[in-house]
């Protein structure tokens, strides 16, 4: 057992000495879909991350950010309401796996701090599916999730970021 530990510490200790961190900065637009589309009509999102590469295939680290849905009108001819926008800030553990040198996926897991009235945020969940342009440029695809009392909050994002 001792043996075991001894191999997996080196191994860390190892890809962390050539690995190379970096911070990650980006802009994401998003398309509501579940309860959201039924109140808002797209989001805007700035994101941000410090990731730590372990190996050449997996990073870690942690991610933030700020997302404004812009609210949509409902109701009819009569009767119509304005939805506010709805705002969240993320804090959430990232996580990524290098497939080849150009594709990544991942996932930031964590909470949804609800920012504007009335919204007490959620559990955040955020898959990724990623493709490198340059080494510093990224675009990427996603599905967020933030599941709140009484319901959930969801959008599909196409992103850009860039790693500094």
């Amino acid at each position: 057992m001792r043996k075991l530990v001894a191999v997996l510490a080196f191994a860390l200790i190892s890809g962390s000495l050539f690995a190379q961190s970096g911070f990650r900065a980006g802009i994401n637009f998003g398309l509501p879909v579940g309860n959201a589309a039924d109140v808002t009509t797209f989001s805007l999102g700035l994101d941000a991350s410090y990731m730590h590469a372990l190996n050449d295939m997996v990073e870690v680290g942690f991610a933030t950010g700020f997302t404004n849905a812009f609210g949509d009108e409902i109701g009819g001819d009569i009767i119509s309401i304005e939805i506010d926008d709805i705002q969240f800030i993320p804090v959430a553990a990232s996580g990524r796996v290098n497939a080849t040198e150009k594709f990544f996926a991942g996932a930031d897991i964590g909470y949804a701090i609800g920012v504007n009235d009335g919204n007490e945020g959620g559990f955040y969940y955020r898959p990724v599916l990623g493709f490198r342009l340059t080494d510093q440029v990224d675009a990427s695809f996603s599905y967020t999730g933030i599941s709140r009392d009484g319901g959930s909050f969801e959008t599909l994002t196409l992103g850009i970021g860039y790693r500094f």
